[in-house]
């Protein structure tokens, strides 16, 4: 058997190169790496799904952006400006056209934000097939990283496990999913299957403490936003491992969360911030402001458990 002998590396015949060129490439890949791990870990624990607050007229009430951002801060807790750099700020980037989700990224001033948040396309229904090669090509163009967020009941359409797993796997800047589903045991699958650093925070309030002792990272939180002093003490505890002082501390939040989304979201949480004086009770149509017995039922709730 001949054995062929191995060219010299040299700069000569462009092996040199190459490797300079790998090295530059892995330099660049551990380097990227490093700032998901550090955006991962600011992302673990509790963040806040703000709704946009609107004066009586319709238009973005700015102050009263400002006046929110404070509370959940200084509650224990994401524009721009305001925020400053305090907490981690993640920015809405998706829809149901893929050329119009690419559009959003080379528009939006995405200038101070962490990551992106990209829903499913919703509506058309795409196949898991679809939905894979969506995100492919948002990851490719995306200069941030992406939490994937799955909404089936708003969008229409659920991505599964499977497909949330494959994207993970093959596009690095894929760093974790909001999962809103409601499937326990779709959660469980991707928990039991994703990578160590791959971020599962849920998307649902009621859900948020069962999920975390099944090893979930944290919440993006609706209740968040008008009880952050509260939630805050059930995910601090979540995050230390104790589960049972957790749920003893949500038990004077489990009524109000209920109440969160007994008329729909956002209408529930804009009538308990309006009770609690941080934005008024206005929204563009078709939702329209909580009814007067939702009003009454949070300052009831309020009062009872001490909640702002």
């Amino acid at each position: 058997m001949q054995i062929r002998r191995q060219r010299p590396r040299t700069a000569a015949n462009g092996f040199e190169k190459q490797d300079e060129a790998s090295e530059a490439f892995k330099d660049i890949i551990i380097k990227y790496n490093i700032i998901n791990d550090m955006t991962r870990h600011k992302l673990s624990g509790a963040g806040a799904a703000i709704p946009t607050p609107f004066t009586p007229d319709g238009r973005v009430d700015y102050p009263a952006l400002a006046r929110t951002i404070d509370y959940i801060i200084d509650g224990a807790m994401f524009i721009k400006n305001h925020i400053a750099g305090r907490v981690p700020l993640v920015i809405g980037v998706g829809g149901n056209s893929t050329s119009e989700v690419l559009d959003q990224l080379r528009e939006f001033d995405l200038r101070g934000a962490d990551a992106i948040l990209s829903v499913t396309p919703y509506y058309n229904k795409p196949s898991q097939e679809g939905l894979y090669q969506h995100f492919k090509t948002v990851s490719e163009h995306s200069p941030l990283p992406i939490i994937l967020y799955n909404v089936p009941g708003r969008t229409g359409v659920n991505m599964t496990a499977a497909t949330t797993i494959r994207i993970a796997g093959d596009f690095p800047n894929v760093i974790g999913i909001k999962e809103a589903s409601g499937k326990i045991d779709q959660i469980q699958e991707i928990l039991d299957w994703r990578s160590r650093d791959f971020l599962v925070l849920s998307g649902d309030d009621a859900l948020t403490l069962d999920l975390m002792s099944r090893g979930a990272d944290g919440v993006i939180s609706v209740a968040v936003n008008a009880f952050p002093r509260k939630m805050m003490t059930c995910i601090d505890l979540a995050k230390k491992g104790d589960f049972e002082g957790a749920h003893k501390a949500y038990e004077c939040l489990e009524e109000a969360v209920t109440a969160l989304f007994a008329e729909g979201n956002p209408t529930g949480v804009k009538c308990a911030m309006s009770v609690l004086g941080l934005i008024g009770n206005t929204l563009r149509l078709p939702l329209v402001p909580g009814t007067p017995q939702l009003e009454a039922r949070f300052k009831e709730l309020i009062a009872k458990y001490d909640l702002n």
